[in-house]
């Protein structure tokens, strides 16, 4: 069944509903957006010769048009290619030579990086310009029916961050969106008929995945003007519009609660967060300045925003005596998804013990685009192999360590950064910190701490030391403090700790 009937569903049943609002203004309801879909559809066919099962990429800043060629593509019966609009031209030009794109739908600002990409490859790769004169002309083209699709045909062609080597595409499935479309009703929230969910993160990504259940019930999507993540304008923006609800990066969520402006969150709903840790601190403050508005997930795009679940009830539990163990998990396993976490030799680990956390269910991607060999083995055995060490308590909740590449290994004991990372936060004039391994010649790896600090403070490194020492054990404390403006991000906002060992390894030589 094509993901392309919950917009015709939607368009038969709330016809005269807001479907996307362009900041404060309605852009169009779902009778005109499912019919621009079905025109874009039948011009895609017919005036772009392309063909069901092509590849479609969409490089755009969020905009309302991003809606109609998503929605369009997928009527069509092709593979919908979103592609974060921050990539360099050369990885724009990996993904399109790497999917074998026929056409790529572009936003005005992203011309020229498109066609350089484009010219790259040397292929023959459609560009259309929406807005432009012929994107209006398609938009009003003659529509067509729906294209039948099975449940194992391909809906989202998803490029992995990259953070190990070239991108790989995960092929996700018109069952695999389905079913993560129907679990957000289940396991994060209910969207009301006046919901509304504001598009601050990339629609490429997560906040496009949760447009889906938006869309199935009719709620409205709401694009910033400015087409990305402002806290003066989202805070503009849920003022005007009801039921507000949020996808968000840690790294937002802390722009947002440190803003000056007007706080009004009366119209916020939810604000949920992942794809990088919370922690603690950064959870508290986010409570006490937005009040129980908060649910935490954790996925991966290979397993769509699908893996667990913290839900707004555990953010708020403060008279649980293992509220900040729950704060600092991902919490339970979703209700579509098994999870376990094992050890090397894929034996299921009970809890307490840490290990690696596997996922199946029928959410988890059918397998990386042309890669037989490497889906293979991220799939072995019927189970998607997440590279993350985690560990489950006896209550089900899971606590993630790191990235198993993250892991620390000293005189032969494990260190999880991101357990003295919790410690360094506390400290009021630390923003951010990144905790790696950096080789040593007797004990094999010794504990390095990158920090940047609030703006305006100043620091005592011995005050970070004192911190570390009264927390956790002596053997675990950073060998040595580096103090930097900013640490290195990727396009989600993610610290990019490769990076951070490049730099050791190129002083060491």
């Amino acid at each position: 069944m094509n993901l392309g009937i919950l917009l015709s569903r939607a368009a038969q049943s709330f016809p005269d509903r807001p479907a996307i609002s362009y900041g404060k203004n309605t852009y169009c309801n779902y009778r005109d957006l499912a019919n621009r879909a079905a025109s874009l559809a039948g011009s895609m066919q017919e005036d772009l010769a392309l063909k069901i099962d092509d590849r479609i990429g969409l490089f755009m800043t969020n905009c309302p048009e991003f809606l109609e060629v998503f929605h369009g593509v997928l009527h069509a019966g092709m593979t919908t290619l979103p592609i974060n609009n921050k990539l360099h031209e050369k990885e724009l030009a990996y993904i399109l030579d790497d999917a074998r794109a026929s056409a790529l739908f572009v936003t005005k600002d992203l011309v020229e990086k498109a066609e350089s990409a484009i010219e790259q490859i040397g292929t023959n790769v459609k560009l259309v310009v929406v807005g432009g004169k012929e994107y209006k002309k398609f938009s009003n083209g003659l529509p067509i029916p729906i294209v039948h699709r099975t449940q194992d045909n391909l809906a989202w062609l998803f490029y992995t961050s990259g953070t190990t080597g070239q991108p790989k595409g995960a092929m996700l499935t018109h069952r695999n969106l389905w079913d993560a479309t129907l679990n957000y009703f289940v396991d994060v929230d209910r969207v009301p008929f006046n919901g509304s969910a504001i598009h601050a993160a990339p629609m490429s990504h997560g906040s496009g995945f949760y447009g889906l259940p938006h869309l199935a019930v009719g709620a409205q999507q709401v694009i910033p003007e400015s087409g990305g993540f402002s806290p003066e304008e989202i805070y503009e923006l849920i003022s005007c519009h009801s039921e507000v609800s949020m996808f968000a990066a840690p790294t937002m969520v802390n722009r947002f609660v440190e803003h000056d402006g007007d706080a009004n969150t009366q119209n916020l709903r939810t604000i949920t967060y992942g794809g990088g840790p919370m922690y603690v601190e950064d959870c508290k403050r986010a409570l006490d300045r937005l009040g129980p508005k908060l649910i935490q997930i954790y996925g991966q795009g290979e397993s769509p925003m699908t893996i667990t679940v913290l839900p707004r009830e555990d953010h708020i539990a403060e008279n649980n005596p293992r509220f900040e163990e729950r704060l600092a998990s991902v919490g339970y396993a979703q209700s579509v998804v098994e999870v376990i976490v094992t050890d090397a030799d894929n034996n299921a680990l009970p809890s307490g013990e840490i290990g690696e956390v596997l996922v199946r269910g029928d959410v988890v991607m059918k397998g990386y685009w042309e890669k037989p060999e490497v889906s293979s083995e991220t799939l072995a055995d019927g189970w998607l192999h997440t590279g993350d060490m985690g560990v489950f308590d006896e209550d089900g909740y899971l606590t993630l360590k790191d990235r198993s590449k993250d892991l620390i290994i000293s005189g032969g004991s494990n260190i999880y950064p991101r357990e003295i990372e919790e410690i360094l936060l506390r400290h009021k004039s630390v923003s951010e910190c990144a905790v790696i391994g950096r080789p040593h010649k007797d004990w094999g790896e010794e504990v390095v701490a990158f920090i940047s600090l609030v703006e305006g403070h100043t620091i005592d490194i011995e005050e970070l030391e004192r911190l570390c020492l009264e927390n956790i054990a002596r053997f675990k404390r950073p060998k040595e403090y580096r103090l930097a403006e900013s640490l290195p991000k990727n396009n989600y906002g993610k610290i990019v700790k490769r990076e951070l060992r490049d730099q050791l390894e190129d002083e060491s030589e």
